[in-house]
């Protein structure tokens, strides 16, 4: 049997430890005043509710999927306190699930959170129409903008008293929200001031990822 040389061992021993390595975490960097509020490998800064085993991490993304619980923000950034931004997130849904994002939120230990506005990640999920894009149950989207098994940006805004929630750059949605807003009547809590945001965990059945989570504060 004839022997290879020495310096050949070397370069495929490299070559074989290189292709084995795993893919690279997609994460991307802060820029243009954007600050990331998920490094892609670990929960740092974040606190989950009443099921923590609702939350993993998978290939640079959360996931969200089990019973209800709901991830809050509570890092450093900004105190972890937010009036007016710019929030942007990668999603991907599975088929028939259902997620939120909630802002100007405070952690609960349990239950839906009962302060502040959800921007509904909702695709596919057929036991409620409210579609993706919708800021829940005041201004809703009927028809989703976006499609399960593929990333999508969503993006949030407010400004002073408006809402603006965009689909890959589309405005899907737009609210002012006044004084007598007719849903303060059932949802008091759903009022525009300060908070932080929190990622949903629906049900057993929904399966929901975030990734490249991102704000931006605005005067």
């Amino acid at each position: 049997m004839k022997r290879l040389p020495f310096a050949l061992l070397v370069l495929a021993f490299v070559l074989v430890a290189f292709v084995s390595q795993p893919a690279p975490v997609v994460v991307a960097p802060a820029q243009d005043d954007w600050i990331s509020l998920f490094d892609g490998e670990t929960m740092e800064g974040w606190q989950v509710s009443e099921n923590p085993e609702s939350f993993w991490i998978e290939d640079g993304a959360i996931v969200a999927n089990g019973s209800r619980a709901h991830l809050f923000y509570m890092g450093p950034v900004n105190d972890h306190s937010f009036t007016n931004f710019e929030f942007k997130a990668d999603v991907m849904t599975m088929d028939n699930s259902n997620a939120g994002i909630y802002f100007h939120t405070t952690f609960q230990e349990e239950g839906w959170p009962s302060q502040g506005y959800e921007a509904q990640v909702n695709n596919t999920y057929r036991v409620d129409p409210r579609k993706t894009g919708s800021i829940y149950a005041v201004m809703d989207v009927e028809e989703a903008p976006a499609a399960d098994s593929v990333w999508f940006t969503q993006h949030i805004i407010v400004q002073d008293k408006t809402i603006t929630v965009k689909i890959n750059d589309e405005t899907v949605a737009t609210y002012t929200e006044t004084e007598d807003a007719a849903h303060f009547q059932n949802n008091p809590g759903r009022k525009l001031g300060s908070g932080t945001f929190a990622l949903q965990a629906h049900d057993p059945g929904s399966k929901v990822l975030f990734r490249n989570i991102m704000v931006k504060v605005l005067d």
